[in-house]
């Protein structure tokens, strides 16, 4: 994504693709050539109900949002707790949707979409899906049995759409350790519990490195706009301020959880510390220019899902 500077508006409408035979088709953001994707058998769906203006991120570059944002439902298919449990997005024609996908990442004035995966106060490990169709949310396994942290994780967690950490790239600011193939995890500090995905606006506040067996696993801190001390916050130190403890919290909460499964504590770059919001968008931005690259299939996609 071409980082623009200086201009203070930007008029052009995204463009949508017309239908092709392929599987994926990517919407191009007027000059900035960033892309989001479109799936031609919900194309239709996507004429009719959004349109797409360029925005500007605090400091440099572009990103699409939507100007009308149609109603999600949240289905759930299966038993909680079991293998064959899924939480899938709805629109309102009653299509299945990506979470990943087809949730735009900004609404404007710095605020995002924020899907939560983990409820507050709760301990299965519940994740977007990313090889499977729709990126349904899903309880994680290993050797086929069903993940538990091994304590409540005390905040809402989840993932920042249309993000994705590129296992390619060795950031040179983090010990060049690479991407985790994974949307930007999301740690919201509201004091309200979410549900399995649902959808947030949040505004980040800052973020952590952590480096999880040599891999980076970005946790970006947000609040919901709805949630009552929002205002009180919008910057790393704000948060000292505001909910003293809760960044060493949050890093020594991500920091030991594998301890009691005999696997090492995670590390964490910058200095172990959180980085403020300035930084934190440039990771967004960042991630959100990897993931255009993913959905235009110009990086391999292996075996992630675009649909």
């Amino acid at each position: 994504m071409a980082a623009l500077r200086g201009a203070a508006v930007l008029s052009p409408v995204c463009s949508l693709p017309r239908v092709s035979h392929s599987i994926n088709s990517a919407v191009t953001c007027g000059s900035t050539g960033l892309a989001f994707q479109i799936n031609p058998l919900r194309q239709a769906y996507a004429l009719k109900d959004y349109r797409y203006r360029c925005v500007s991120l605090k400091r440099r570059g572009f990103t699409c949002r939507a100007l009308y944002k149609p109603e999600i439902q949240i289905r759930e298919e299966g038993t909680p707790e079991t293998l064959e449990y899924r939480v899938f997005l709805i629109d309102k024609s009653g299509k299945k949707i990506s979470p990943w996908h087809d949730i735009p990442l900004q609404l404007g004035d710095g605020v995002f979409n924020f899907i939560a995966e983990i409820p507050k106060e709760s301990s299965a490990k519940m994740e977007v899906a990313t090889e499977e169709p729709y990126t349904p949310i899903k309880q994680d396994t290993k050797k086929g049995k069903l993940r538990y942290y091994p304590y409540n994780i005390n905040w809402n967690y989840g993932l920042l759409p249309q993000t994705w950490e590129d296992p390619s790239f060795a950031n040179p600011e983090v010990e060049g350790a690479l991407g985790d193939n994974d949307p930007v995890d999301v740690v919201e500090i509201g004091e309200r519990r979410a549900k399995i995905g649902e959808i947030l606006k949040v505004k980040p506040l800052g973020a952590l490195a952590m480096i999880d067996e040599g891999e980076l696993d970005w946790k970006i801190v947000a609040i919901s706009l709805d949630d009552p001390r929002a205002s009180l916050v919008n910057d790393v130190d704000d948060v000292e301020n505001h909910f003293p403890g809760t960044l060493t919290a949050i890093r020594d909460w991500f920091r030991d959880y594998k301890i009691p499964d005999g696997k090492p504590a995670n590390k964490f770059g910058l200095g172990n510390k959180a980085a403020n919001k300035e930084y934190a968008l440039k990771v967004i931005t960042e991630t959100n220019e990897s993931w255009a690259k993913l959905v235009k299939r110009s990086v391999p996609a292996g075996e992630l899902s675009l649909a």
